[in-house]
């Protein structure tokens, strides 16, 4: 829970608690483990492959990215392959542990193939995350974390849910003609034409080829799809031992001068906005969300009641 919980509080409604109910429906129906055996191989001083038994992705993230940290604490630089795994959720949420260590975390995972192939008219690749978080001296670490398209596609389905059309140009139809409409999406368009899809590419050969998982369009969906089918997913999580390189508050104290100075850069008086670092819409998003909660959606509180009476629970929203 605190994984999708964190979600939410940052402002990524996307892979928040909003997939809660999805969530418990793969447990019901026998795609995630309920009580996974974990299966962990050291291959070097500093390199492992993790296998998650079918977990919930946030579970076996967790302790992936926990195995990382472990490792680099004597080798500087940790890396760990993930298989058979699921849907990991926010990829933050995994750089914020190594944070929390004084390390630069990054964590990657593979997704159901979303991207428009470039000059192609089907995805072939997900929209694959990167993700990379850095401790700063005086505030929440340094969080970039971004699918390799403009948008994601639970984002996509939070339209569709609320009956609004999309922005122009974040989706294709299955022509590959853009629409507005989400239930005509077919495949979300790459940030940066080929370099977006190139990106895409570059995180399945990290998530599948070195963790021996399936890749690209045989990657298995989400949505839409048997939830009494493993997923199969790779993941990959690098842990970075500041120490190692140069004292951490020194490092801190420098990524905080650098989050200062790009604050404090002369901003387009067209818009009105500020400049703003990696992340900070985030923080904003936690600092307001931890005061006055969560929003919700009505529909979505008729499902969460529904779980906790199907579950004869007392709570009710």
């Amino acid at each position: 829970m605190d994984g999708i919980i964190q979600a939410s509080l940052r402002g990524i409604d996307s892979h928040g608690i909003r997939l809660f109910p999805h969530y418990i429906q793969g447990f019901n129906k026998g795609r995630l483990n309920k009580n996974p055996k974990y299966h962990f191989k050291k291959t070097t001083s500093g390199t492992g492959i993790f296998d998650a038994n079918h977990a919930p992705g946030h579970a076996a993230g967790i302790e992936a990215m926990s195995k990382a940290i472990e490792l680099a604490e004597n080798n500087g630089i940790a890396a760990i392959s993930v298989c058979n795994s699921s849907h990991f959720g926010a990829a933050a949420y995994y750089g914020f542990k190594a944070a929390e260590k004084d390390m630069i975390g990054l964590s990657f995972t593979q997704a159901t193939a979303h991207v428009l192939s470039y000059n192609g008219i089907q995805p072939f690749f997900g929209n694959n995350p990167i993700c990379m978080v850095a401790p700063a001296e005086k505030e929440g670490p340094f969080c970039l974390d971004m699918a390799t398209t403009i948008t994601t596609f639970n984002k996509v389905e939070i339209y569709k849910e609320s009956g609004k059309n999309l922005p122009n140009g974040w989706a294709v139809d299955n022509s590959g003609n853009e629409t507005i409409d989400p239930k005509n999406v077919f495949s979300l368009l790459p940030i940066g034409g080929y370099k977006g899809f190139g990106l895409s590419m570059m995180v399945d050969i990290l998530c599948a080829l070195l963790s021996g998982s399936k890749y690209g369009p045989d990657t298995s969906p989400m949505f839409n799809n048997d939830m009494k089918e493993k997923r199969y997913l790779g993941h990959y999580f690098i842990a970075i031992n500041i120490a190692a390189f140069v004292k951490p508050a020194r490092f801190k104290k420098r990524m905080q001068e650098m989050i200062d100075r790009l604050r404090s850069e002369p901003k387009n008086d067209k818009n009105g906005h500020p400049v703003i670092v990696p992340g900070d819409p985030e923080k904003n998003y936690l600092e307001e969300r931890i005061k006055f909660g969560i929003p919700v959606s009505k529909p979505f509180v008729n499902v969460l009641n529904q779980l906790f009476a199907d579950y004869d629970l007392e709570d009710r929203i």
